[in-house]
C-alpha cells in the first residue's frame, strides 16, 4: 500500500514532520528533482523522498551541499521543477553557485531549504540563512507550523519556476521537527519539463553579462515584492496600539502567548510568513496604525534594523523594540521569554506565571559515541601510542565525540573536510605532530581536496579515515563509500584507498580497529615516519551494521576478574556498557556489542554466549 504522502487525497489530514510536510508540499506542486546532502535538522526530508521513490521524481543523495546545488542547478536549467536541501551549514559551502544562479534565473524552478539550527542542536554555529536570502537576492519563505511548511513549499516552487528565479525556505529546528496535522491538496503530475532556450548573453556570466544579469535580478526582486505585498502568509490581526512584526516559528509562540495570557486585543500583530523581498507598502501601513512597534524574530535583528530603517524614512516617531534581555541574538526563543517581552512592553502582569521548573536533580548526559563504536577502539589506539605528544585535528561527524574524555581525541575543528588542511596548517606553524580524524561520508565531501593539497605542498600529518561504512550522523544515508551490495544499481562504490593513493599518498595502511594488537602496531609504524600519511579504519557503525547489514555478534563481555585492572579498563576505555555496583564494575549485557575490545585490553573480561 502506497504511503499517505504519496497517495493521501485532496481534503485528507494526516500528523506529519514539518520535513515530511515539506515532502509533501514538493509531491503537490509537481516536484522532477531533489538533490541534497544530508544535514540536521534538514534530513528527513531528503530520506522520506528516498525511502518513497515512486519514480514520478529523480533523487539524489549528493556528496556535498555544492554539488547538490550545482546538479540541481543544472536540472532547473534543463526544465525541471527542482528542490535542494540542506542545513544551515551546507549553505556555505553551496554558496559560490548560489550567489551566481540567482543572477542567470533557473527556467525549471529551483527552491533551497535551508534549514537552521537556533541553539546549536547539532551544529557549530547558528548562522541566520535570512542573510542569505538578502545577499543571493532570493525570496524567502518562514513556515511555523506543518500546514505551512507544506504550503509554502509548493508556494515556494511554483514562484520560483513562475518568475524563474531561485526561492529559499528557509526552516528552523522547532519547524522541521515539529509534529502536527496537515490537510492534503491534489497531487498532480509531474511538472512538465520548460525547454531549454541557448542563451549565453544569460545563462554565461561572464563580466559583461553578469553586469546587465544583476540589473535583472534586482527588476525581478522588485516584481515578487509585489507579490509579497498581497501574500496570505503576511497577515494583520487585531487593532491594539502595540504593534508586533513576527516571522519564523516565533509566530507559533507570539499566538500561544496571547492566548493564553488574553492579550490578542492589546496588540495588533504582523505576521510575515514571505519575509523576503519585504512587503513594504504593507508594513508601512502597519506602522501607521500602532504607537510602539515589537519586533520578534529569532537569530539576527534583520528585520529589526530594517523596521528601523523604514520608521526614520517615514519620518515617524515611533519606538521600535526588539533584542533586548528576553529577545536575545542567541538561541532559541520559547513562549516564556515572549511573555516576559510582552509583559514589559503591555505593562500587564502575566495570567500564569513563567514556568520555572530549575534543577530537578536529573543526571546529566552528554553526548556519546555507542557501546560497540568503533571509533572509540580506534581513539584508544592512538591515545596509548601518542597520549598528549600529537595534537588531534577532528571532523564533523560522530567521532567528534571523541572530545570527551578519556579519549580526548579532539583539539580542534572548524568545518566539514578541515580536519586535513588545518591539520597541515597546524603542524607546518607549530612543529607539532598531528593526526587528523576524517568519517568516509565526510572525506567524500569536502577532505579529498585538502588531501590533495597535504600532498602538493609536502604536508607531515598522519590522516584516519573512520569508515563506518555509511552517513552514521545524519541517519545512515548513502555515500560513495557505501558497500556496493547496499547501494545496488543505483549508485557506483568508489574505494577509499585507490582514492588515497591517486591522490598521490605513498604511506596507506588499512586497519580493522576492533583487533588492538594490529591496529596499534600500524600506528606505530606510521608515528615513525614523516609526510602524509593515511589509516583506513573499517568497521561498520553498529547501528547500521544490526540494521541494513543484518550482523550480529552471539557474545558478550562480562568481567571476570574484579581490581586495579578492571577499573582502569574502565576508565581509559569507559564504554558505555560498563557500569558499576556494589560489586564492582559489570557489562550489561543488553548494551554490549560482542566488539571483545575490553577483553584485548585485560584479561580480567571474558567472552561468553549471550544469555537467551
Amino acid at each position: 500500500m502506497a504511503h499517505p504522502i504519496l497517495a493521501g487525497g485532496p481534503g485528507e489530514k494526516h500528523l506529519l514532520l514539518g520535513n515530511e510536510a515539506i515532502v509533501r508540499g514538493a509531491l503537490e506542486a509537481g516536484i522532477n528533482v531533489v538533490t541534497c546532502y544530508p544535514g540536521t535538522p534538514s534530513s528527513e526530508v531528503p530520506d522520506t523522498f528516498h525511502r518513497l521513490k515512486d519514480g514520478s521524481y529523480y533523487f539524489e543523495y549528493s556528496v556535498n551541499e555544492k554539488v547538490a546545488m550545482e546538479v540541481a542547478a543544472g536540472a532547473a536549467l534543463g526544465g525541471a521543477m527542482t528542490l535542494v536541501t540542506m542545513k544551515h551549514v551546507g549553505v556555505n559551502v553551496a554558496a559560490d553557485p548560489l550567489l551566481t544562479m540567482t543572477y542567470t534565473g533557473l527556467p525549471g524552478g529551483l527552491v533551497l531549504l535551508s534549514a537552521d539550527d537556533p541553539g546549536c542542536h547539532s551544529s557549530q554555529n547558528e548562522q541566520d540563512n535570512r542573510y542569505y536570502a538578502r545577499l543571493a537576492g532570493m525570496p524567502c519563505f518562514e513556515p511555523a507550523s506543518a500546514q505551512e511548511a507544506k504550503d509554502m513549499t509548493r508556494e515556494a516552487l511554483h514562484l520560483a519556476r513562475r518568475t524563474e528565479q531561485p526561492v529559499m525556505l528557509r526552516t528552523t529546528t522547532r519547524v522541521n521537527h515539529l509534529r502536527g496535522p496537515v490537510a492534503f491538496d491534489v497531487r498532480p503530475e509531474p511538472a512538465a519539463i520548460v525547454d531549454f532556450k541557448r542563451d549565453p548573453r544569460r545563462f554565461v556570466p561572464v563580466p559583461a553579462v553578469a553586469r546587465v544579469r544583476h540589473g535583472e535580478l534586482l527588476k525581478s526582486l522588485e516584481a515578487i515584492r509585489e507579490v509579497a505585498e498581497n501574500s496570505p502568509w503576511n497577515v494583520v490581526r487585531g487593532e491594539g496600539k502595540v504593534g508586533i512584526i513576527a516571522s519564523g516559528i516565533a509566530r507559533s509562540y507570539l499566538a500561544d502567548v496571547l492566548a493564553e495570557q488574553g492579550w490578542a486585543d492589546k496588540v495588533s500583530v504582523l505576521e510575515l510568513g514571505m519575509s523576503w523581498p519585504l512587503p513594504v507598502k504593507l508594513i508601512g501601513d502597519f506602522l501607521k496604525s500602532v504607537d510602539k512597534v515589537i519586533v520578534i524574530e529569532e537569530l539576527e535583528p534583520l528585520l529589526e534594523k530594517e523596521i528601523r530603517a523604514m520608521v526614520h524614512e517615514m519620518g515617524l516617531s515611533l519606538p521600535v523594540h526588539g533584542k533586548c534581555d528576553y529577545l536575545t541574538v542567541q538561541g532559541e526563543y520559547d513562549t516564556t521569554a515572549i511573555q516576559m517581552a510582552l509583559a514589559e512592553h503591555l505593562d500587564a502582569q502575566p495570567v500564569s506565571p513563567v514556568c520555572n521548573e530549575g534543577d530537578l536533580g536529573l543526571p546529566v548526559r552528554p553526548p556519546n559515541l555507542c557501546a560497540g563504536c568503533s571509533h572509540r577502539a580506534v581513539y584508544y589506539s592512538v591515545r596509548q601510542l601518542f597520549g598528549d605528544d600529537a595534537y588531534y585535528s577532528s571532523d564533523i561527524g560522530c567521532y567528534t565525540l571523541g572530545i570527551l574524555p578519556p579519549l580526548k581525541a579532539a583539539d580542534f575543528l572548524f568545518c566539514m573536510g578541515s580536519s586535513v588542511s588545518s591539520g597541515c596548517g597546524f603542524s607546518r606553524s607549530s612543529g607539532k605532530d598531528v593526526v587528523a580524524f576524517i568519517g568516509d561520508s565526510t572525506f567524500f565531501h569536502s577532505g579529498m581536496t585538502g588531501l590533495v593539497n597535504a600532498v602538493f605542498n609536502k604536508h607531515n600529518v598522519l590522516l584516519v579515515v573512520l569508515d563506518n561504512g555509511t552517513t552514521a550522523m545524519t541517519g545512515h544515508q548513502l555515500n560513495p563509500g557505501v558497500d556496493a551490495k547496499v547501494l545496488g544499481d543505483a549508485c557506483v562504490h568508489l574505494d577509499i584507498e585507490s582514492i588515497v593513493r591517486g591522490c598521490g599518498v605513498t604511506e596507506v595502511a588499512k586497519v580493522k580497529p576492533f583487533n588492538l594488537k594490529a591496529t596499534m602496531k600500524t600506528f606505530e609504524e606510521m608515528k615513525g615516519k614523516t609526510g602524509v600519511r593515511v589509516i583506513i579504519a573499517e568497521e561498520p557503525c553498529i547501528l547500521y551494521a544490526r540494521r541494513t547489514l543484518k550482523l550480529n555478534r552471539p557474545q558478550a563481555a562480562y568481567v571476570a576478574e574484579q581490581g586495579a585492572e578492571t577499573d582502569r579498563v574502565l576508565n581509559e576505555y569507559a564504554c558505555p556498557a560498563f557500569y558499576r555496583d556494589e560489586t564492582g564494575v559489570q557489562v550489561d549485557e543488553s548494551l554490549c556489542t560482542g566488539c571483545m575490545v575490553c577483553m584485548q585490553i585485560s584479561k580480567n573480561f571474558k567472552a561468553r554466549k549471550r544469555s537467551a
